[in-house]
C-alpha cells in the first residue's frame, strides 16, 4: 500500500472529489522520503534561476528506493507533488529523480535527460534490481 490514507478523506473520495491540500499531506506523511527529496530538489532548482534542473544520484536504502517507486510509479501521487513543487518531474532508475521548471518539458537538456541514451548510460551492475 502506497498511502495510509485517513478515514475522513477515504469518506471524502467515496463522495466526489478529494482536497488537494490533504491529498499532498497525505503523501508526504506516507512517503517522507519521497516528499523530502522532491522538495529539496524544488528548493535547489527555484533558488538557482539559471540552473536548468536539480537531480539526485545518491542511492537511498532499499526502505527509501521502495517508497520513491511508489511515489513516482503513481500518476496521482506524481502529479500530486509536481504541483505542490511547481516542477516537473523526471526519473531514472530506482533513486535518480531530477526536477525540471515545468516550462522546461520539451527543451533540449530535458529530452536528453529523459532518453533512451541517458538511461542507458545511468546503468550500473549494482542498480540492476532496484
Amino acid at each position: 500500500m502506497s498511502l495510509d490514507v485517513a478515514p475522513h478523506l477515504l469518506k471524502q473520495a467515496e463522495v466526489g472529489e478529494v482536497n488537494e491540500t490533504e491529498f499532498a499531506d497525505t503523501v508526504a506523511a506516507s512517503l517522507p522520503y519521497a516528499h523530502t527529496l522532491v522538495e529539496k530538489l524544488a528548493a535547489e532548482l527555484h533558488a538557482d534561476p539559471a540552473r536548468q534542473f536539480a537531480d539526485n544520484q545518491l542511492a537511498p536504502s532499499d526502505a527509501e528506493r521502495a517508497e520513491l517507486l511508489r511515489a513516482l510509479a503513481s500518476d496521482a501521487i506524481r502529479g500530486s507533488l509536481e504541483r505542490r513543487f511547481a516542477v516537473k518531474l523526471a526519473f531514472q532508475n530506482c533513486h535518480r529523480v531530477a526536477v525540471f521548471r515545468s516550462e522546461a518539458v520539451g527543451s533540449e537538456t530535458y529530452r536528453r535527460f529523459t532518453s533512451e541514451r541517458a538511461q542507458i548510460l545511468n546503468q550500473s551492475p549494482g542498480l540492476r534490481d532496484c
